[in-house]
């Protein structure tokens, strides 16, 4: 069995935003909070920490992606992110990459972390 994330430590640059947006979106998942400055989805933990740090330098990875039950949560949460003036980077739209297809948004955090919402990629035959 593979090991899965034990958790996910964000530092951020304003705790409280971070919070408002991260609870929003966290509802849309079916994520809970389980502490006050955490997150649980049964399994993986998202923390949040309050950094002075300078967020001009973005090393590390691209992106995280959370998964979508169905296309109406990825339209929830575009939505959410609508109403709440977020940078979208794309979508809501059909992706395809290679020959998977899902539907996704990809959007920054307050802090400009790029985060992506999408369904279970599906095998395409539209090549």
């Amino acid at each position: 069995m593979p090991s899965p994330i034990k958790h996910i430590e964000f530092w951020v640059s304003n705790l409280e935003n971070s919070l408002k947006f991260y609870e929003g979106l966290f509802a849309i998942l079916g994520w809970e909070e389980f502490e006050e400055k955490g997150f649980v989805n049964g399994e993986t933990k998202i923390y949040f920490m309050e950094q002075p740090v300078s967020f001009n330098q973005n090393i590390g990875p691209r992106h995280i992606c959370f998964l979508a039950e169905s296309r109406e949560v990825v339209e929830q949460m575009a939505d959410f992110l609508k109403a709440n003036n977020s940078v979208i980077i794309r979508g809501p739209i059909d992706s395809n990459y290679k020959d998977r297809s899902s539907y996704t948004v990809d959007f920054k955090d307050p802090d400009g972390y790029i985060l992506e919402v999408a369904t279970k990629s599906e095998v395409s035959f539209d090549k």
